[in-house]
């Protein structure tokens, strides 16, 4: 937790409401980012977003500092989204356990590490068929480059729980890319 942000929150706790607008400036972009990609619609996302920040402007006060500022405010971003999203009951595509057991770790990183404009396509539109909380977790992972730590805590899991789900993700964003290619 950086020092300069425990210090604005106190500051703002105190009064000088105006500062909030550090953290809408320096973590607005990236929130947004996040709950696009769990509720894959622009104007959805603007308006959580300010919801997010609203809610956390309400809220700072029980701000611990116990993580820093970006995941509490990431935490808070991801359940309006899911909250959302699960409202809205977005389509999404459901996948055979047993279909993802017998796809080799090296199949999904082949794959999945290939170049080329056309299979960043392909990934794109995988990743558009997942559902809400598993776009939220591989947004965090690989597009906010988050470590895993930082996305359990988000996501409300356990760091060993996360890391399962995102190798069952790679494996079904595999699955999905291979099914286009029919």
């Amino acid at each position: 937790m950086k020092d300069s942000d425990i210090h604005i929150i106190q500051r703002i706790l105190n009064g000088e409401t105006a500062l909030y607008e550090n953290f809408l400036n320096a973590y607005g972009q990236q929130v947004f980012t996040l709950i696009v990609r769990i509720v894959a619609n622009q104007e959805d996302a603007e308006e959580l977003t300010q919801d997010t920040f609203l809610k956390a402007f309400q809220h700072l006060s029980s701000f611990k500092g116990n993580s820093s500022f970006s995941t509490w405010i990431y935490s808070i971003a991801y359940n309006t989204a899911i909250s959302h999203a699960r409202k809205k009951k977005y389509d999404t595509f459901n996948m055979d356990d047993a279909l993802l057991a017998n796809i080799s770790d090296q199949q999904v990183d082949q794959a999945l590490n290939e170049e080329g404009e056309e299979r960043i396509l392909e990934l794109n539109r995988a990743i558009e068929q997942l559902n809400s909380d598993e776009r939220a977790l591989i947004t965090l992972f690989y597009h906010e480059e988050k470590p895993l730590n930082e996305v359990a805590l988000i996501l409300g899991l356990t760091e060993s729980n996360a890391k399962v789900k995102l190798h069952r993700i790679r494996k079904k964003i595999y699955v999905l890319m291979k099914q286009e290619e029919v």
